[in-house]
């Protein structure tokens, strides 16, 4: 209790309130941070920093590799589309209709003509003559498909000419069949094995008044190794889609058109696969007799391009180059057999539906060109942002160091 009389005082010590606006920001070089009662030392905010710098780094490496993993796929794609451009000149160049004056069935004819006069009795013009006639005995060759220099026609005389001399009679004129028991079926024996000259494609040439006099090739399709590889994109022709030589500065070699075995034109009737396992003549036939011949426009152009050729080469003045460094010298014996020509009615369907993919394919490359340019400039900031970080993050480290 107090005295009576005397007045009890009061002397409360005031509460300190701080305005929220008047706190002191946190700096990381000089004070702790007060956080739910306790707080991070200096160090602890740096890691803090660093790890956050880095790991903003980490991102932006990340967006600018996929940034460049694109340019290098669209660069890619626009080199293709030129390699494709490139080929698809090559065969309109060669695709001239007016200089197509014969018709198609004129020049099978005289084709025809050729096999029955030169080579009345090899197996092709027993054959050829069989089916002028249309023998009743023709079941016999049921299972052959025809003979080789009927298979397949070429725009280019020359080229013609080149590829005939190349392949040489025997195999210009062998026969083709689907399988090996039609292959059988051309020829059967007697017990001392000797030729049945009854049986086969002998009984069918003894039938209209002929005689087989030498050896013959008849090749099997089926038992051919196939080209495994890919197609030209939407080439109703299926042509082969082949890696084009280059010499060793990198660089394709000059005068250079493109490979025999694409520079066959084959019937629309023979596009149709013709083995059990689907492959057509194009993969079988010519790729077994042509595999990756190159055809160049000159004997010099070849010559130069020697260092890149690997399976044999022609041009169209007459020159050839086969496997293994053998060179073919002296001019052409004009040979009697060689590929037909297209009419001039199929060539100008060719040649529009050439300048129908020419105009895709030109439509495409324009569109990878911007797409280029587009992901060329995210590309570029992404460079730049990704520096400015990195730059951040070089002087964080020395600050950082500093303290």
């Amino acid at each position: 209790m107090y005295p009576a009389g005397q007045q009890m005082s009061f002397h409360a010590t005031p509460l300190a309130v701080q305005d929220p606006s008047t706190m002191m920001m946190v700096d990381p070089k000089d004070v702790t941070t007060i956080q739910n009662g306790g707080g991070i030392s200096q160090a602890e905010f740096a890691l803090f920093n660093s790890n956050r710098i880095q790991s903003d780094l980490e991102a932006m490496g990340i967006k600018l590799k996929l940034h460049e993993d694109s340019l290098k796929f669209l660069k890619a794609q626009k080199n293709k589309l030129d390699e494709s451009i490139l080929d698809l000149q090559v065969r309109m160049n060669k695709l001239n209709p007016s200089g197509a004056t014969r018709s198609e069935s004129s020049d099978t004819n005289l084709q025809d003509e050729q096999i029955l006069l030169r080579h009345p009795n090899s197996a092709a013009g027993v054959l050829t003559h069989a089916q002028s006639l249309q023998s009743s005995q023709m079941m016999l060759t049921k299972g052959v498909v025809g003979v080789v220099a009927k298979l397949g026609k070429v725009n280019d005389q020359n080229l013609s000419q080149v590829l005939s001399d190349y392949l040489g009679t025997r195999s210009m004129l062998a026969l083709v069949c689907k399988d090996y028991d039609s292959v059988k079926g051309l020829e059967s024996y007697d017990s001392q094995g000797n030729v049945d000259r009854n049986a086969g494609l002998h009984g069918l040439a003894s039938s209209i008044g002929r005689t087989i006099q030498s050896h013959f090739d008849a090749i099997s399709l089926e038992n051919l190794r196939p080209y495994l590889g890919q197609y030209v994109a939407g080439d109703p022709q299926r042509r082969l889609d082949l890696l084009k030589p280059k010499l060793p500065n990198g660089e394709y070699p000059p005068g250079f058109l493109g490979f025999a075995v694409n520079m066959i034109q084959i019937d629309p009737a023979y596009l149709l696969c013709v083995t059990a396992y689907g492959y057509g003549l194009r993969e079988t036939l010519f790729y077994s007799l042509f595999s990756r011949l190159q055809v160049y426009r000159t004997r010099a152009d070849m010559i130069s391009a020697l260092p890149c050729i690997s399976e044999g080469a022609v041009s169209l003045d007459g020159g050839i180059v086969r496997t293994g460094g053998i060179l073919t010298l002296g001019s052409s014996d004009e040979v009697k057999v060689r590929f037909a020509k297209p009419s001039a009615s199929r060539a100008m369907d060719d040649r529009s539906e050439a300048e129908r993919q020419m105009k895709e394919l030109r439509q495409k490359k324009e569109k990878t060109l911007e797409d280029i340019k587009r992901t060329q400039v995210l590309r570029d900031h992404a460079v730049y942002n990704f520096g400015k970080k990195k730059d951040e993050f070089v002087r964080f480290l020395a600050q950082s160091s500093s303290h």
